[in-house]
């Protein structure tokens, strides 16, 4: 594994983090998640990824760690980097969702709970609320932090001039933050364009999710929507309708392109968001032990 600095911070990252986003829920099978996480953890991937609503259901895949972590991997605590969130809805009501001191602060109880941990070393504000101002939303981070419940702030899907707000805040609070998460991929490259420069900065590390766009950037859907795959679900965030022809003729070139470069188009997607400076690292997900160690192997390819 490779590792670098996050931004202007001493705090080193793995090029590859897991996201669980997907397949640690109440949901999917314990034991291939466990499964998982040993594997990972034993290939160098230090930096695990949470939020408060992964599963489904929602908070389950931190229960689903915290288990992990407290059959297996216990002992190994310091040698990690657990990261969580808050802003989407969690609850029902009107503290359950955005960016208020209300809902930040209960939801980092809360999932310290249901992962078992003292404290998070990494916890963000998950998107700009535009019904709270962002000094009540930073200032919770600052208050986390200062409290001993996180080691770091970050930010995630914040639009640019807000993320701008955001680091001069915490740069005042002498919080500032370690770490910006925007979804990033060879098919969505907005973010990079727009909000890793201000990251890099301002001195904050830039870490991107969603780098294979759900699946679209591997051989899977090459030769259209298999039964079983995310698009073929009714539910969730892949639809069938956005595999179009004109998106796919688009993939197929690049996965042209990538064996030319003897590798997969998974791979050939994670080597170029590495290849961007001011990039951190960048968070894989995983439904086997099989599909990681491919996406591992990218390491090798930089």
């Amino acid at each position: 594994m490779q590792y670098r600095y996050s931004g202007h911070s001493g705090l080193q990252l793995p090029v590859l983090s897991l996201g669980l986003w997907h397949n640690f829920g109440s949901v999917d099978r314990h034991e291939n998640a466990r499964a998982i996480l040993l594997r990972a953890f034993e290939a160098g991937i230090t930096h695990f990824d949470l939020a408060n609503n992964y599963g489904p259901v929602p908070g389950s895949a931190e229960i689903t760690f915290g288990r992990v972590l407290r059959e297996d991997l216990a002992t190994h605590r310091d040698e990690m980097i657990i990261s969580s969130k808050a802003g989407y809805r969690m609850w029902d009501g009107p503290y359950g969702d955005g960016g208020s001191r209300k809902y930040l602060m209960a939801s980092c109880d809360q999932s310290l709970k249901r992962t078992g941990l003292d404290y998070f070393d990494i916890f963000y504000s998950h998107r700009y609320d535009p019904n709270t101002p962002i000094e009540e939303t930073m200032q919770a981070l600052v208050d986390i932090v200062r409290s001993g419940k996180a080691l770091y702030a970050g930010i995630s899907n914040y639009p640019a001039d807000k993320q701008v707000e955001c680091y001069r805040y915490l740069a005042d609070a002498h919080v500032p933050c370690v770490l910006s998460q925007y979804k990033a991929n060879m098919l969505f490259t907005e973010k990079l364009e727009q909000n890793l420069p201000l990251a890099q900065q301002h001195g904050s590390g830039f870490i991107c999710y969603s780098p294979l766009a759900q699946g679209i950037l591997t051989d899977r859907y090459l030769n259209g929507i298999p039964e079983g795959s995310r698009a073929a679900r009714p539910e969730g965030y892949l639809q069938r309708e956005q595999i179009t022809d004109e998106l796919m003729a688009h993939v197929r070139k690049l996965n042209e392109e990538a064996k030319e470069q003897g590798l997969t188009l998974a791979q050939y997607a994670l080597r170029y968001l590495l290849r961007q400076e001011g990039v951190t690292s960048v968070i894989i997900g995983a439904s086997s032990v099989e599909q990681l160690d491919k996406n591992l192997q990218t390491i090798s390819n930089l």
